[in-house]
């Protein structure tokens, strides 16, 4: 990616090395909508759901059984300094595309902050630790980040280059995107009928809407600025579909069951993704409105 001439974020809060754990720790209380986009980041780590829904309902601390995890690196190491500016810049990026659409539509964006820690993290939705995987917060406006979740991304899940953390985050910022659209709170006023998971449940259209949504970003992005390069939309494509349930519970538990989808399966992931790079159009993003996903 060519971001070295992009301006860095001033929204970027860097709580790394400082304990988010320890006394005082409470557990998650906030609305559906906001405890289900916290909720989903649990399949970018290939945790069970029900170990975040516990925490969520103050059942304690949530623990995985696959040995030591990211969430047990304390320290920031040296080399994530590059990658704080690299993610500062993509957010950066992020704030002039959405800034720009929504003067388009006669609206005022405003810019979420991106909170970085290690281990644990005190948040408005609640006390969360890093094998939640990247969250954002509709409560406070922040988008969290352990930045040892990209070392996770490009190991385990077998997703590196820039691109594909770009995508991580601009997938994040769109659910920001679709709080400051009213989106969240629609789905949550209406009570479509719709379940919560599976394929065509709740959670997966608004992830996949989200995946849209970075696509957009990406699409008006190099538009403005050409920050793509060979090779770069691939590896966002490659990011999007290592973390599509079908793959994660493949690679967890050997076998998939897609009535507990949570984000859409790798197929569904890239299609949305590419459908919002392609367009640039967040009409084109419409999964609530979509039969067949």
């Amino acid at each position: 990616m060519r971001l070295d001439d992009e301006r860095e974020s001033s929204n970027i809060e860097d709580r790394r090395g400082s304990s988010g754990g320890g006394g005082g720790r409470s557990p998650i209380r906030i609305g559906s909508i906001g405890g289900l986009v916290l909720v989903l980041g649990a399949l970018y780590f290939g945790v069970d759901p029900r170990l975040v829904m516990n925490l969520l309902e103050g059942g304690g601390t949530m623990t995985t059984s696959s040995g030591p995890t990211v969430a047990q690196q304390q320290g920031a190491p040296a080399g994530n300094d590059a990658q704080k500016q690299f993610i500062s810049r993509v957010l950066a990026s992020t704030e002039d595309v959405w800034t720009t659409y929504f003067q388009q539509m006669g609206r005022t964006y405003h810019d979420p902050r991106l909170v970085l820690f290690t281990g644990s993290v005190h948040s408005g939705c609640g006390y969360a630790q890093t094998a939640v995987g990247p969250f954002y917060c509709p409560a406070d406006h922040k988008v969290y980040l352990d930045l040892a979740f990209f070392q996770e991304l490009q190991g385990r899940l077998g997703a590196g280059g820039d691109f594909a953390k770009a995508y991580v985050v601009a997938h994040e910022i769109g659910h920001h995107v679709q709080n400051e659209l009213g989106i969240m709170q629609q789905v949550e006023n209406q009570k479509s009928g719709l379940s919560q998971t599976g394929e065509g449940g709740t959670s997966v259209r608004i992830e996949l809407q989200a995946d849209c949504f970075a696509g957009v970003w990406a699409k008006r992005a190099n538009d403005a600025k050409s920050i793509l390069q060979n090779g770069d939309i691939e590896e966002g494509m490659n990011a999007a579909a290592a973390v599509g349930d079908d793959r994660l519970q493949k690679q967890a538990q050997g076998y998939v069951v897609p009535d507990s989808f949570t984000h859409g399966s790798s197929a569904q992931r890239v299609q949305w993704f590419r459908r919002g790079l392609q367009t640039g159009d967040v009409n084109q993003c419409n999964t609530f409105s979509s039969s067949s996903l």
